[in-house]
Protein backbone atom coordinates (compact mmCIF):
# COMPACT_ATOMS: atom_id res chain seq x y z
CA UNK A 1 0.00 0.00 0.00
CA UNK A 2 1.30 3.45 -0.83
CA UNK A 3 -0.02 6.93 -0.35
CA UNK A 4 0.69 10.01 -2.41
CA UNK A 5 0.48 13.25 -0.46
CA UNK A 6 -0.63 15.81 -3.00
CA UNK A 7 0.90 19.24 -2.39
CA UNK A 8 -1.96 21.48 -1.34
CA UNK A 9 0.07 24.54 -2.35
CA UNK A 10 -0.17 23.35 -5.95
CA UNK A 11 -3.95 23.29 -5.74
CA UNK A 12 -4.09 19.58 -6.50
CA UNK A 13 -6.45 18.51 -3.72
CA UNK A 14 -6.04 16.05 -0.84
CA UNK A 15 -3.93 12.94 -0.38
CA UNK A 16 -4.21 10.27 -3.04
CA UNK A 17 -4.36 6.81 -1.55
CA UNK A 18 -3.48 3.96 -3.93
CA UNK A 19 -3.22 0.21 -3.35
CA UNK A 20 -0.21 -1.12 -5.28
CA UNK A 21 -0.48 -4.88 -5.12
CA UNK A 22 0.48 -7.88 -7.21
CA UNK A 23 3.75 -9.42 -8.27
CA UNK A 24 3.87 -7.96 -11.77
CA UNK A 25 5.53 -4.79 -12.95
CA UNK A 26 5.20 -1.62 -10.91
CA UNK A 27 3.64 0.16 -13.89
CA UNK A 28 0.92 -2.48 -14.17
CA UNK A 29 0.33 -2.28 -10.42
CA UNK A 30 -0.04 1.49 -10.57
CA UNK A 31 -2.43 1.32 -13.52
CA UNK A 32 -4.54 -1.30 -11.77
CA UNK A 33 -4.73 0.82 -8.62
CA UNK A 34 -5.84 3.91 -10.54
CA UNK A 35 -8.46 1.94 -12.50
CA UNK A 36 -9.86 0.46 -9.29
CA UNK A 37 -10.02 3.88 -7.60
CA UNK A 38 -11.96 5.26 -10.59
CA UNK A 39 -14.19 2.21 -10.97
CA UNK A 40 -15.18 2.27 -7.31
CA UNK A 41 -16.07 5.96 -7.51
CA UNK A 42 -13.34 7.04 -5.08
CA UNK A 43 -11.84 9.19 -7.85
CA UNK A 44 -14.75 11.11 -9.34
CA UNK A 45 -14.83 12.33 -12.96
CA UNK A 46 -12.84 15.54 -13.30
CA UNK A 47 -10.58 14.84 -10.29
CA UNK A 48 -7.09 16.16 -10.91
CA UNK A 49 -4.27 13.70 -10.27
CA UNK A 50 -0.83 14.64 -8.93
CA UNK A 51 1.89 15.46 -11.47
CA UNK A 52 3.71 12.31 -12.40
CA UNK A 53 6.92 13.63 -10.82
CA UNK A 54 5.21 14.14 -7.45
CA UNK A 55 3.48 10.79 -7.61
CA UNK A 56 6.73 9.05 -8.51
CA UNK A 57 8.45 10.52 -5.43
CA UNK A 58 5.59 9.65 -3.09
CA UNK A 59 5.27 6.07 -4.37
CA UNK A 60 8.97 5.43 -4.72
CA UNK A 61 8.70 4.75 -8.44
CA UNK A 62 10.71 5.91 -11.40
CA UNK A 63 9.35 9.00 -13.16
CA UNK A 64 9.17 7.19 -16.49
CA UNK A 65 7.15 4.40 -14.87
CA UNK A 66 4.48 6.85 -13.68
CA UNK A 67 4.57 8.87 -16.91
CA UNK A 68 4.10 5.73 -19.01
CA UNK A 69 1.24 4.58 -16.77
CA UNK A 70 -0.50 7.96 -17.11
CA UNK A 71 -0.06 7.90 -20.89
CA UNK A 72 -1.53 4.41 -21.23
CA UNK A 73 -4.49 5.26 -18.98
CA UNK A 74 -5.16 8.32 -21.15
CA UNK A 75 -5.06 6.15 -24.26
CA UNK A 76 -7.50 3.70 -22.65
CA UNK A 77 -9.91 6.49 -21.79
CA UNK A 78 -9.61 6.42 -18.01
CA UNK A 79 -7.79 9.77 -17.83
CA UNK A 80 -7.53 12.96 -19.85
CA UNK A 81 -4.49 15.20 -20.20
CA UNK A 82 -4.52 18.76 -21.47
CA UNK A 83 -1.90 21.48 -21.49
CA UNK A 84 -2.41 23.74 -18.48
CA UNK A 85 -5.11 21.52 -16.99
CA UNK A 86 -3.02 18.57 -15.84
CA UNK A 87 -4.11 14.94 -15.76
CA UNK A 88 -7.69 14.33 -14.67
CA UNK A 89 -10.17 11.49 -14.39
CA UNK A 90 -12.10 11.35 -17.66
CA UNK A 91 -15.81 12.31 -17.54
CA UNK A 92 -16.73 9.02 -19.19
CA UNK A 93 -14.99 7.07 -16.44
CA UNK A 94 -17.90 7.49 -14.01
CA UNK A 95 -18.88 4.18 -12.39
CA UNK A 96 -22.28 2.66 -13.21
CA UNK A 97 -25.05 3.10 -10.61
CA UNK A 98 -25.14 0.40 -7.93
CA UNK A 99 -27.37 -2.59 -8.70
CA UNK A 100 -28.66 -5.51 -6.71
CA UNK A 101 -26.53 -8.59 -6.97
CA UNK A 102 -29.43 -10.60 -8.41
CA UNK A 103 -30.20 -8.02 -11.10
CA UNK A 104 -28.67 -8.80 -14.50
CA UNK A 105 -26.09 -6.38 -15.82
CA UNK A 106 -27.55 -3.78 -18.17
CA UNK A 107 -25.26 -2.03 -20.53
CA UNK A 108 -26.04 1.45 -21.79
CA UNK A 109 -28.94 3.71 -20.97
CA UNK A 110 -31.21 6.04 -22.84
CA UNK A 111 -28.27 8.12 -23.97
CA UNK A 112 -26.33 5.03 -25.05
CA UNK A 113 -29.23 3.98 -27.23
CA UNK A 114 -29.39 7.44 -28.77
CA UNK A 115 -32.83 8.25 -27.42
CA UNK A 116 -33.93 11.84 -27.45
CA UNK A 117 -35.25 14.48 -29.82
CA UNK A 118 -33.44 13.29 -32.92
CA UNK A 119 -30.00 14.25 -31.69
CA UNK A 120 -26.99 11.97 -31.74
CA UNK A 121 -26.17 10.52 -28.35
CA UNK A 122 -23.16 12.21 -26.83
CA UNK A 123 -21.00 11.30 -23.85
CA UNK A 124 -19.38 7.97 -23.18
CA UNK A 125 -19.90 4.98 -20.96
CA UNK A 126 -17.77 3.54 -18.19
CA UNK A 127 -14.71 1.49 -19.16
CA UNK A 128 -15.19 -2.27 -18.98
CA UNK A 129 -14.85 -3.87 -15.57
CA UNK A 130 -11.64 -5.68 -14.80
CA UNK A 131 -11.59 -9.44 -14.25
CA UNK A 132 -12.37 -10.48 -10.66
CA UNK A 133 -9.42 -11.21 -8.40
CA UNK A 134 -8.75 -14.75 -7.29
CA UNK A 135 -8.77 -16.44 -10.66
CA UNK A 136 -12.50 -17.29 -10.56
CA UNK A 137 -14.60 -17.76 -13.67
CA UNK A 138 -15.08 -14.62 -15.74
CA UNK A 139 -18.51 -13.89 -17.15
CA UNK A 140 -18.21 -12.14 -20.49
CA UNK A 141 -20.03 -8.83 -20.25
CA UNK A 142 -21.81 -7.22 -23.14
CA UNK A 143 -19.65 -4.37 -24.39
CA UNK A 144 -21.40 -1.03 -24.68
CA UNK A 145 -21.20 0.52 -28.14
CA UNK A 146 -18.66 3.26 -28.59
CA UNK A 147 -20.11 6.72 -28.17
CA UNK A 148 -18.91 10.20 -29.10
CA UNK A 149 -17.18 12.36 -26.49
CA UNK A 150 -19.03 15.06 -24.61
CA UNK A 151 -19.53 18.06 -26.92
CA UNK A 152 -16.87 20.73 -26.72
CA UNK A 153 -18.61 23.14 -29.09
CA UNK A 154 -22.30 23.97 -29.33
CA UNK A 155 -23.86 24.95 -32.65
CA UNK A 156 -27.42 24.05 -31.69
CA UNK A 157 -30.05 26.52 -32.90
CA UNK A 158 -32.34 28.61 -30.76
CA UNK A 159 -29.87 29.79 -28.14
CA UNK A 160 -28.55 33.35 -27.92
CA UNK A 161 -25.06 34.17 -26.67
CA UNK A 162 -25.50 33.86 -22.90
CA UNK A 163 -22.40 35.94 -22.20
CA UNK A 164 -23.98 38.92 -23.98
CA UNK A 165 -26.89 39.36 -21.59
CA UNK A 166 -26.97 43.09 -20.69
CA UNK A 167 -26.46 42.59 -16.98
CA UNK A 168 -25.65 46.19 -16.02
CA UNK A 169 -28.51 47.71 -18.03
CA UNK A 170 -30.94 45.06 -16.81
CA UNK A 171 -29.89 45.67 -13.21
CA UNK A 172 -30.36 49.41 -13.63
CA UNK A 173 -33.86 48.86 -15.04
CA UNK A 174 -34.62 46.48 -12.18
CA UNK A 175 -33.65 49.06 -9.60
CA UNK A 176 -35.75 51.78 -11.23
CA UNK A 177 -38.71 49.42 -11.64
CA UNK A 178 -38.48 48.22 -8.04
CA UNK A 179 -38.34 51.78 -6.73
CA UNK A 180 -41.33 52.92 -8.77
CA UNK A 181 -43.45 49.76 -8.37
CA UNK A 182 -46.80 50.26 -6.64
CA UNK A 183 -47.47 48.22 -3.54
CA UNK A 184 -50.05 46.05 -5.27
CA UNK A 185 -47.33 44.76 -7.60
CA UNK A 186 -46.09 42.61 -4.71
CA UNK A 187 -49.42 40.86 -4.28
CA UNK A 188 -50.92 37.97 -6.29
CA UNK A 189 -50.08 38.38 -9.96
CA UNK A 190 -52.62 39.39 -12.59
CA UNK A 191 -52.92 36.55 -15.14
CA UNK A 192 -53.06 39.10 -17.96
CA UNK A 193 -49.69 40.53 -16.92
CA UNK A 194 -48.48 43.80 -15.46
CA UNK A 195 -50.14 46.80 -17.14
CA UNK A 196 -46.77 48.58 -17.31
CA UNK A 197 -45.33 45.84 -19.50
CA UNK A 198 -48.42 45.51 -21.66
CA UNK A 199 -48.41 49.24 -22.39
CA UNK A 200 -44.70 49.19 -23.18
CA UNK A 201 -45.15 46.18 -25.48
CA UNK A 202 -48.10 47.73 -27.32
CA UNK A 203 -45.96 50.77 -28.22
CA UNK A 204 -42.82 48.75 -29.01
CA UNK A 205 -44.53 46.13 -31.19
CA UNK A 206 -46.40 48.80 -33.15
CA UNK A 207 -43.19 50.74 -33.74
CA UNK A 208 -40.84 47.83 -34.53
CA UNK A 209 -43.01 44.99 -35.85
CA UNK A 210 -46.07 46.77 -37.27
CA UNK A 211 -48.43 45.10 -34.79
CA UNK A 212 -51.85 46.73 -34.32
CA UNK A 213 -53.04 46.36 -30.76
CA UNK A 214 -53.58 47.99 -27.40
CA UNK A 215 -52.58 46.88 -23.91
CA UNK A 216 -55.96 45.26 -23.22
CA UNK A 217 -55.43 42.68 -25.99
CA UNK A 218 -52.01 41.56 -24.74
CA UNK A 219 -51.62 38.62 -22.36
CA UNK A 220 -48.23 37.86 -20.83
CA UNK A 221 -46.99 34.27 -20.98
CA UNK A 222 -43.66 32.49 -20.56
CA UNK A 223 -43.00 31.81 -24.25
CA UNK A 224 -44.41 30.16 -27.35
CA UNK A 225 -44.72 26.70 -25.82
CA UNK A 226 -46.71 28.17 -22.91
CA UNK A 227 -48.91 30.00 -25.40
CA UNK A 228 -49.66 26.73 -27.20
CA UNK A 229 -50.58 25.04 -23.93
CA UNK A 230 -52.95 27.87 -23.05
CA UNK A 231 -54.54 28.01 -26.50
CA UNK A 232 -55.02 24.24 -26.52
CA UNK A 233 -57.60 24.78 -23.77
CA UNK A 234 -59.66 27.16 -25.92
CA UNK A 235 -61.76 26.69 -29.08
CA UNK A 236 -58.96 28.39 -31.06
CA UNK A 237 -56.88 25.20 -31.22
CA UNK A 238 -59.33 22.31 -31.18
CA UNK A 239 -59.59 19.63 -33.81
CA UNK A 240 -56.98 19.87 -36.56
CA UNK A 241 -54.36 22.54 -37.19
CA UNK A 242 -52.12 23.14 -40.20
CA UNK A 243 -48.41 23.56 -39.61
CA UNK A 244 -45.35 24.08 -41.78
CA UNK A 245 -43.80 20.89 -43.13
CA UNK A 246 -40.58 21.70 -41.27
CA UNK A 247 -40.80 23.04 -37.73
CA UNK A 248 -40.00 22.30 -34.12
CA UNK A 249 -41.18 18.81 -33.23
CA UNK A 250 -41.61 19.84 -29.60
CA UNK A 251 -44.39 22.21 -30.58
CA UNK A 252 -46.12 19.52 -32.63
CA UNK A 253 -45.89 17.14 -29.68
CA UNK A 254 -47.59 19.70 -27.43
CA UNK A 255 -50.52 19.87 -29.82
CA UNK A 256 -50.67 16.09 -30.15
CA UNK A 257 -50.73 15.71 -26.36
CA UNK A 258 -53.68 18.09 -26.27
CA UNK A 259 -55.58 15.96 -28.81
CA UNK A 260 -54.94 18.29 -31.74
CA UNK A 261 -53.95 16.66 -35.04
CA UNK A 262 -51.52 18.52 -37.30
CA UNK A 263 -51.36 18.45 -41.09
CA UNK A 264 -48.31 19.81 -42.95
CA UNK A 265 -48.15 22.61 -45.51
CA UNK A 266 -45.33 22.09 -47.99
CA UNK A 267 -42.50 24.62 -48.26
CA UNK A 268 -40.54 26.21 -51.08
CA UNK A 269 -38.39 29.31 -51.51
CA UNK A 270 -41.40 31.55 -50.80
CA UNK A 271 -42.23 29.86 -47.49
CA UNK A 272 -45.29 27.83 -46.60
CA UNK A 273 -47.69 27.16 -49.45
CA UNK A 274 -50.71 28.71 -47.78
CA UNK A 275 -52.83 28.11 -50.88
CA UNK A 276 -53.03 24.48 -49.71
CA UNK A 277 -55.16 25.56 -46.73
CA UNK A 278 -58.31 25.51 -48.84
CA UNK A 279 -57.91 21.76 -49.42
CA UNK A 280 -57.97 20.93 -45.68
CA UNK A 281 -61.65 21.13 -44.84
CA UNK A 282 -61.33 20.37 -41.12
CA UNK A 283 -58.62 22.94 -40.43
CA UNK A 284 -59.50 26.18 -38.65
CA UNK A 285 -56.03 27.19 -37.40
CA UNK A 286 -52.66 27.49 -39.14
CA UNK A 287 -49.32 27.93 -37.34
CA UNK A 288 -46.77 29.98 -39.28
CA UNK A 289 -43.30 31.52 -38.83
CA UNK A 290 -43.73 34.20 -41.51
CA UNK A 291 -40.84 36.56 -40.68
CA UNK A 292 -38.20 33.81 -40.84
CA UNK A 293 -39.40 30.28 -41.56
CA UNK A 294 -38.15 27.90 -38.94
CA UNK A 295 -35.81 26.22 -39.58
CA UNK A 296 -35.28 26.55 -43.37
CA UNK A 297 -35.13 30.37 -43.39
CA UNK A 298 -36.69 33.10 -45.51
CA UNK A 299 -39.83 35.22 -45.12
CA UNK A 300 -43.30 34.24 -46.24
CA UNK A 301 -44.05 35.74 -49.65
CA UNK A 302 -46.49 38.71 -49.51
CA UNK A 303 -49.05 36.90 -51.69
CA UNK A 304 -48.97 33.92 -49.36
CA UNK A 305 -49.38 36.17 -46.32
CA UNK A 306 -52.47 37.63 -47.93
CA UNK A 307 -53.71 34.14 -48.85
CA UNK A 308 -53.46 32.98 -45.23
CA UNK A 309 -55.40 36.02 -43.98
CA UNK A 310 -58.06 35.64 -46.68
CA UNK A 311 -58.45 31.96 -45.77
CA UNK A 312 -58.88 32.82 -42.08
CA UNK A 313 -61.52 35.44 -42.88
CA UNK A 314 -63.46 33.16 -45.20
CA UNK A 315 -63.42 30.18 -42.86
CA UNK A 316 -63.67 32.05 -39.56
CA UNK A 317 -60.26 30.63 -38.74
CA UNK A 318 -57.10 31.82 -37.02
CA UNK A 319 -53.50 32.42 -38.09
CA UNK A 320 -51.10 31.77 -35.19
CA UNK A 321 -47.97 33.86 -35.92
CA UNK A 322 -44.73 32.82 -34.19
CA UNK A 323 -42.37 35.82 -34.37
CA UNK A 324 -39.52 34.05 -32.63
CA UNK A 325 -36.56 36.12 -33.95
CA UNK A 326 -38.11 38.91 -35.99
CA UNK A 327 -35.74 41.55 -34.57
CA UNK A 328 -32.64 40.01 -36.13
CA UNK A 329 -32.30 40.88 -39.81
CA UNK A 330 -29.08 41.61 -41.67
CA UNK A 331 -29.35 41.87 -45.45
CA UNK A 332 -32.95 42.71 -46.09
CA UNK A 333 -35.59 45.30 -45.34
CA UNK A 334 -37.70 44.74 -42.23
CA UNK A 335 -40.61 42.36 -42.67
CA UNK A 336 -43.59 43.38 -40.55
CA UNK A 337 -45.90 41.06 -38.69
CA UNK A 338 -48.80 39.39 -40.51
CA UNK A 339 -50.95 40.47 -37.56
CA UNK A 340 -50.95 44.00 -38.94
CA UNK A 341 -53.02 42.79 -41.90
CA UNK A 342 -55.92 41.57 -39.76
CA UNK A 343 -55.76 41.79 -35.94
CA UNK A 344 -59.09 39.93 -35.65
CA UNK A 345 -57.86 36.79 -37.40
CA UNK A 346 -54.14 36.69 -36.55
CA UNK A 347 -52.81 35.83 -33.09
CA UNK A 348 -49.27 37.13 -32.61
CA UNK A 349 -46.80 35.50 -30.20
CA UNK A 350 -43.34 36.79 -29.26
CA UNK A 351 -40.82 36.45 -26.45
CA UNK A 352 -37.39 37.52 -25.21
CA UNK A 353 -35.96 34.00 -25.49
CA UNK A 354 -33.83 34.86 -28.53
CA UNK A 355 -33.38 38.60 -27.99
CA UNK A 356 -32.38 38.49 -24.29
CA UNK A 357 -32.39 35.07 -22.65
CA UNK A 358 -34.66 32.02 -22.34
CA UNK A 359 -33.94 32.12 -18.61
CA UNK A 360 -36.28 35.11 -18.20
CA UNK A 361 -39.37 33.09 -19.27
CA UNK A 362 -41.17 36.15 -20.62
CA UNK A 363 -43.38 36.17 -23.70
CA UNK A 364 -46.58 37.74 -24.92
CA UNK A 365 -49.68 36.98 -26.93
CA UNK A 366 -51.41 39.71 -28.95
CA UNK A 367 -54.92 38.30 -29.19
CA UNK A 368 -57.99 38.96 -31.25
CA UNK A 369 -60.47 40.65 -28.93
CA UNK A 370 -62.83 37.67 -28.78
CA UNK A 371 -60.08 35.35 -27.47
CA UNK A 372 -58.82 37.45 -24.54
CA UNK A 373 -61.36 36.20 -21.99
CA UNK A 374 -60.99 32.57 -23.14
CA UNK A 375 -57.19 32.66 -22.78
CA UNK A 376 -57.41 34.32 -19.37
CA UNK A 377 -59.87 31.66 -18.24
CA UNK A 378 -57.42 28.97 -19.37
CA UNK A 379 -54.58 30.71 -17.55
CA UNK A 380 -56.35 30.89 -14.19
CA UNK A 381 -56.97 33.51 -11.57
CA UNK A 382 -53.32 34.20 -10.73
CA UNK A 383 -50.08 34.54 -12.64
CA UNK A 384 -48.19 31.29 -12.09
CA UNK A 385 -45.37 31.65 -14.62
CA UNK A 386 -43.92 35.11 -15.22
CA UNK A 387 -42.47 37.04 -12.28
CA UNK A 388 -44.09 40.43 -11.74
CA UNK A 389 -40.67 41.92 -10.94
CA UNK A 390 -39.22 40.63 -14.21
CA UNK A 391 -42.21 42.09 -16.03
CA UNK A 392 -41.67 45.48 -14.43
CA UNK A 393 -37.96 45.34 -15.25
CA UNK A 394 -38.64 44.50 -18.90
CA UNK A 395 -41.15 47.36 -19.11
CA UNK A 396 -38.52 49.83 -17.91
CA UNK A 397 -35.87 48.22 -20.15
CA UNK A 398 -38.10 48.82 -23.19
CA UNK A 399 -39.22 52.33 -22.23
CA UNK A 400 -35.70 53.50 -21.36
CA UNK A 401 -34.37 52.44 -24.77
CA UNK A 402 -32.17 49.72 -23.31
CA UNK A 403 -33.94 46.99 -25.26
CA UNK A 404 -33.47 48.80 -28.59
CA UNK A 405 -29.80 49.40 -27.87
CA UNK A 406 -29.27 45.75 -26.95
CA UNK A 407 -31.01 44.54 -30.11
CA UNK A 408 -28.89 46.80 -32.33
CA UNK A 409 -25.69 45.66 -30.60
CA UNK A 410 -26.56 41.97 -30.89
CA UNK A 411 -27.69 42.38 -34.49
CA UNK A 412 -24.19 43.60 -35.35
CA UNK A 413 -22.52 40.81 -33.37
CA UNK A 414 -24.62 38.04 -34.89
CA UNK A 415 -24.12 39.48 -38.36
CA UNK A 416 -20.34 39.27 -37.88
CA UNK A 417 -20.71 35.65 -36.83
CA UNK A 418 -22.95 34.93 -39.81
CA UNK A 419 -20.37 36.51 -42.10
CA UNK A 420 -17.58 34.46 -40.52
CA UNK A 421 -19.58 31.27 -40.97
CA UNK A 422 -20.26 32.01 -44.65
CA UNK A 423 -16.65 33.04 -45.32
CA UNK A 424 -15.24 29.95 -43.62
CA UNK A 425 -17.47 27.65 -45.63
CA UNK A 426 -16.65 29.49 -48.86
CA UNK A 427 -12.96 28.90 -48.20
CA UNK A 428 -12.98 25.37 -46.79
CA UNK A 429 -16.17 23.81 -48.15
CA UNK A 430 -17.29 25.79 -51.21
CA UNK A 431 -19.39 22.85 -52.39
CA UNK A 432 -21.72 23.22 -49.36
CA UNK A 433 -24.62 25.57 -50.02
CA UNK A 434 -25.69 27.91 -47.19
CA UNK A 435 -29.26 29.19 -46.96
CA UNK A 436 -31.53 31.17 -44.65
CA UNK A 437 -28.78 33.59 -43.63
CA UNK A 438 -30.37 37.00 -44.21
CA UNK A 439 -31.99 36.96 -40.76
CA UNK A 440 -32.21 35.03 -37.53
CA UNK A 441 -29.66 33.18 -35.41
CA UNK A 442 -29.09 30.05 -37.52
CA UNK A 443 -28.30 28.92 -41.04
CA UNK A 444 -28.98 25.76 -43.02
CA UNK A 445 -26.15 23.90 -44.71
CA UNK A 446 -27.56 21.81 -47.54
CA UNK A 447 -26.00 18.35 -47.86
CA UNK A 448 -25.89 15.75 -50.63
CA UNK A 449 -28.66 13.12 -50.43
CA UNK A 450 -27.97 10.32 -48.00
CA UNK A 451 -25.26 12.12 -46.03
CA UNK A 452 -27.06 13.97 -43.22
CA UNK A 453 -26.99 11.20 -40.64
CA UNK A 454 -23.31 10.41 -41.14
CA UNK A 455 -22.37 14.09 -41.05
CA UNK A 456 -24.22 14.62 -37.76
CA UNK A 457 -22.43 11.59 -36.32
CA UNK A 458 -19.08 12.84 -37.59
CA UNK A 459 -19.72 16.22 -35.97
CA UNK A 460 -20.46 14.49 -32.67
CA UNK A 461 -17.11 12.69 -32.85
CA UNK A 462 -15.50 16.09 -33.44
CA UNK A 463 -17.00 17.23 -30.13
CA UNK A 464 -19.61 19.36 -31.91
CA UNK A 465 -23.29 19.51 -30.91
CA UNK A 466 -25.38 20.12 -34.02
CA UNK A 467 -28.67 18.98 -35.55
CA UNK A 468 -29.81 17.85 -38.96
CA UNK A 469 -33.00 18.79 -40.77
CA UNK A 470 -34.52 15.32 -40.37
CA UNK A 471 -35.68 15.98 -36.82
CA UNK A 472 -37.73 18.98 -37.93
CA UNK A 473 -39.65 17.30 -40.75
CA UNK A 474 -43.33 16.58 -40.18
CA UNK A 475 -43.97 12.82 -40.31
CA UNK A 476 -46.68 13.31 -42.95
CA UNK A 477 -44.79 15.79 -45.13
CA UNK A 478 -44.99 15.05 -48.84
CA UNK A 479 -42.07 14.78 -51.22
CA UNK A 480 -38.47 13.72 -50.67
CA UNK A 481 -36.85 14.91 -47.43
CA UNK A 482 -34.26 17.66 -47.50
CA UNK A 483 -30.82 16.85 -46.13
CA UNK A 484 -28.89 19.47 -44.24
CA UNK A 485 -27.50 20.84 -41.00
CA UNK A 486 -29.17 23.48 -38.84
CA UNK A 487 -26.25 25.58 -37.58
CA UNK A 488 -26.91 27.93 -34.67
CA UNK A 489 -24.13 30.49 -34.79
CA UNK A 490 -25.27 32.60 -31.80
CA UNK A 491 -24.53 30.16 -28.99
CA UNK A 492 -20.72 29.69 -28.83
CA UNK A 493 -18.77 32.28 -26.83
CA UNK A 494 -16.62 34.64 -28.88
CA UNK A 495 -13.33 32.98 -27.97
CA UNK A 496 -14.41 29.54 -29.21
CA UNK A 497 -16.47 30.39 -32.28
CA UNK A 498 -13.57 29.89 -34.68
CA UNK A 499 -12.79 26.50 -33.13
CA UNK A 500 -16.45 25.51 -33.46
CA UNK A 501 -16.36 26.34 -37.17
CA UNK A 502 -13.17 24.30 -37.56
CA UNK A 503 -14.89 21.30 -36.00
CA UNK A 504 -17.88 21.85 -38.29
CA UNK A 505 -15.75 21.92 -41.43
CA UNK A 506 -13.87 18.77 -40.43
CA UNK A 507 -17.14 16.87 -40.30
CA UNK A 508 -18.57 18.01 -43.64
CA UNK A 509 -18.60 15.63 -46.61
CA UNK A 510 -15.89 16.19 -49.23
CA UNK A 511 -16.51 17.65 -52.65
CA UNK A 512 -17.26 14.78 -55.03
CA UNK A 513 -16.34 16.84 -58.06
CA UNK A 514 -19.81 18.17 -58.91
CA UNK A 515 -18.84 21.40 -60.63
CA UNK A 516 -22.46 22.47 -60.86
CA UNK A 517 -22.96 22.25 -57.12
CA UNK A 518 -19.72 24.11 -56.51
CA UNK A 519 -20.73 26.89 -58.88
CA UNK A 520 -24.12 27.16 -57.20
CA UNK A 521 -22.51 27.37 -53.76
CA UNK A 522 -20.14 30.08 -54.95
CA UNK A 523 -23.03 32.06 -56.40
CA UNK A 524 -24.99 31.70 -53.15
CA UNK A 525 -22.05 32.94 -51.09
CA UNK A 526 -21.55 35.93 -53.37
CA UNK A 527 -25.23 36.75 -53.18
CA UNK A 528 -25.11 36.60 -49.39
CA UNK A 529 -22.14 38.95 -49.24
CA UNK A 530 -23.95 41.55 -51.34
CA UNK A 531 -27.46 40.86 -50.15
CA UNK A 532 -28.21 44.48 -49.37
CA UNK A 533 -29.38 44.72 -52.97
CA UNK A 534 -31.47 41.56 -52.91
CA UNK A 535 -35.20 41.34 -52.47
CA UNK A 536 -36.98 39.68 -49.57
CA UNK A 537 -37.80 36.78 -51.86
CA UNK A 538 -34.09 36.05 -52.35
CA UNK A 539 -33.50 35.96 -48.61
CA UNK A 540 -33.95 32.25 -48.12
CA UNK A 541 -31.50 31.26 -50.88
CA UNK A 542 -32.94 27.77 -50.82
CA UNK A 543 -33.44 25.35 -53.69
CA UNK A 544 -37.07 24.76 -54.58
CA UNK A 545 -37.72 21.07 -53.90
CA UNK A 546 -39.91 19.13 -56.26
CA UNK A 547 -42.35 18.40 -53.45
CA UNK A 548 -42.31 19.61 -49.91
CA UNK A 549 -39.43 19.94 -48.96
CA UNK A 550 -36.99 26.20 -31.37
CA UNK A 551 -38.21 24.89 -26.78
CA UNK A 552 -39.32 28.01 -25.78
Amino acid sequence: MAESRVNSADGLGSDLHLELSGTGSRRAALMGAVREAIRSGRLAPGTRLPPYRSLAVDLGLARNTVADAYAELVAEGWLTARQGSGTRVAPRAAPPPPRRRTEPQKVGGARARGQGRGRPAVGAGAPPAAAPAGGGPVRRARRAPARPPEPVHNLLQGRPDAASFPRAAWLASGRRALTAAPNEAFGPGDPQGRPELRRALAEYLARVRGVRTDADRIVICSGYAHALRLLAGTPALRGTAAVEAYGLGFHRSLLTAAGIRTVPLSLDADGARTEELASHQGVRTVLLTPAHQFPTGGPLHPLRRAAAVDWARARGGLVLEDDYDGEFRYDRKPVGAVQGLDPDHVLYVGSVSKSLSPALRLGWMVLPDHLVDEVLAAKGEREAWASALDQLTLADFIESGGYDRHIRRMRQRYRRRRDQLVATLAERAPHIRVSGVAAGLHAVLELPPGTERSVVQAAAWQGLAIEGLAGYRHPEAAGPPREGLVVGYATPPEHSFTSALDALCRGLPPDLGDSTATATATTTTTTTSTATTTSARDDAAVTRPSGSPRAT
